[in-house]
């Protein structure tokens, strides 16, 4: 047999995805699973998106584009971030990306030269420690509590800066806490790295689901820092596959370089569909939704509490709880394998985001309507009624 590559060994594996196949089989062998897993947004791209999507098709716009993506989706992306969140942005300095994936391969192979280390939070995002890796980098988690909101600190970076420590990769909110990072806090963090002469990556793929009072870009705070975002999340267009960066304008001929060779370009008639996202009439679409989550969020932590879970942190943006299991198990693996199974409904295990809060935290999603949220915490609780009898 051909032998493969170490780095398929390093690779961290994505236990969300396979609770999501378990839940599959049941679900094709008739039982009724309440997936509280996938991070899927249930809404999916509005009416008008798909018209424009449709009309491109008919127009034959599905050829390549540059590889930086369509002007007019850039200048979108540019006006969607002075307009609502206060950072302007030229548009030569936005790459529109084939998905958030596509914008941290390339910010990865930009920034990172083989045997540099890369600080990230624990928990994060488990994919973010493969785009290191594959870019011939070291993943160094950096343990976190929820006293700092399970985010990466200024103190962090004092701490654990090692000789080989070339950058940060943080996420404001968060996947799996749905955290965001203040803003004294952040700009403390973002000095630090600039005394080291270090790069910021900030994964802002949430940042338009949050839910305080005005979400503000990192970029408000340092125009240098390289913003990963996305399609995906706040505008349900998962499967799209789009999605984009914005970095300091002397990056920009490196990093259309790389995309032209991995990628070419990002799916073109997605391009043009997305240029709709942006109209007034749409965007009033996707702020109604984003109070929908809000919604959720604030019926599902309440109740989530009066179970027996606990919730160390208040999640203000994204669609994921965080929750502590420590009462009822410390093997989140067995936990999310007897709740799915036993329960029906399907969570992730803490180890999908780092050892730290591994073996007694889950991540629970709230992209699902009030009424299936309802039902899992039903039959979570039922579970855990029967858990504290045993």
């Amino acid at each position: 047999m051909t032998r493969l590559a170490k780095r398929t060994d390093q690779v961290m594996p994505f236990y969300a995805v396979e609770v999501f196949k378990q839940a599959s089989v049941l679900n094709a062998q008739g039982r009724d699973i309440i997936s509280l897993g996938i991070g899927e947004p249930d809404f999916t791209a509005p009416a008008q998106v798909v018209e424009t999507l449709n009309r491109a098709a008919s127009a034959g716009l599905s050829g390549y584009t540059a590889p930086a993506g369509l002007p007019a989706l850039r200048e979108a992306i540019a006006h969607y971030y002075g307009e609502h969140f206060d950072a302007p942005v030229d548009p030569g300095r936005v790459v529109v990306t084939s998905g958030a994936s596509g914008a941290l391969l390339l910010a990865a192979m930009a920034l990172i030269n083989p045997g540099d280390e890369v600080l990230l939070a624990d928990p994060a995002y488990p994919a973010n420690q493969n785009f290191i890796m594959g870019a011939g980098g070291v993943p160094r988690l950096i343990p976190s509590t929820a006293e700092q909101r399970f985010q990466l600190s200024a103190q962090d970076v004092r701490q654990h800066w090692g000789p080989a420590t070339r950058g940060v990769v943080i996420a404001s909110p968060s996947n799996p806490t749905g955290t965001t990072i203040g803003r004294e806090a952040l700009q403390e963090l973002i000095s630090e790295v600039r005394l080291r002469h270090g790069f910021i990556i900030m994964d802002e793929i949430y940042l338009g689901l949050y839910y305080g009072d005005t979400p503000r870009s990192a970029l408000k705070l340092d125009d240098d820092i390289v913003i990963i975002n996305s399609f995906s999340k706040y505008f349900h267009m998962t499967g799209w596959r789009l999605g984009w960066l914005i970095a300091p304008a002397a990056m920009i001929p490196a990093i259309e370089k790389l995309a032209a060779s991995l990628a070419i370009c990002a799916p073109s008639l997605a391009q043009h569909a997305a240029v709709t996202c942006f109209e007034p009439e749409v965007m009033r679409i996707y702020e109604q939704r984003r109070l929908s989550f809000k919604q959720r969020r604030d019926y599902l932590v309440p109740e989530l509490k009066r179970i027996g879970l606990d919730v160390p942190v208040m999640p203000d943006g994204a669609f994921y709880v965080y929750a502590d299991i420590t009462k009822f198990s410390r093997d989140s693996d067995d936990f999310v394998h007897r709740l799915l199974h036993e329960g029906g409904v399907a969570t992730v295990p803490g180890r999908d985001f780092g050892p730290a809060h591994a073996a007694h935290s889950i991540r629970l999603s709230y992209a699902t309507g009030l009424d299936r949220l309802g039902e899992a915490v039903h039959r979570m609780e039922a579970f855990l009624n029967r858990e504290a009898r045993a």
